[in-house]
């Protein structure tokens, strides 16, 4: 094995970069892809909380970002990835009250998209 590695290296120097950068890469993003998949798999509907923010909140109710800011009052367009308790503070209404809102929101936008007949 080791005589093969010098060969190529004597022989397919660039080729044998170009490889191990292939094979970097490839074993960098499969990493990834299974932290994330185990991640949000154990953050599924979560209890909503200050430090979170929208776009947050919409992967964790599995709901399209846009959808959730649009049903909130936002601009859809401009997302704010303002942690919710920086949102509230910036609104003048308590934290709580915000959490409801957005619960409200929730429901809305799944009810939205249960409805027969949505063109999603």
């Amino acid at each position: 094995m080791l005589t093969l590695v010098r060969r190529l290296w004597r022989d397919n120097r660039l080729l044998l970069i170009a490889f191990a950068v292939a094979a970097v890469l490839t074993l960098f993003f499969a990493v990834r892809t299974v932290a994330f998949y185990v991640y949000w798999a154990g953050h599924q509907n979560v209890a909503i909380e200050g430090w979170m923010t929208i776009g947050y909140v919409a992967h964790s109710y599995r709901l399209d970002p846009q959808d959730l800011q649009d049903a909130l009052g936002f601009d859809p367009r401009q997302p704010n990835r303002h942690p919710l308790g920086r949102i509230a503070r910036d609104m003048g209404v308590p934290l709580p009250d915000l959490i409801a809102r957005v619960e409200a929101a929730i429901e809305a936008v799944r009810e939205d998209m249960a409805q027969p007949g949505d063109d999603r």
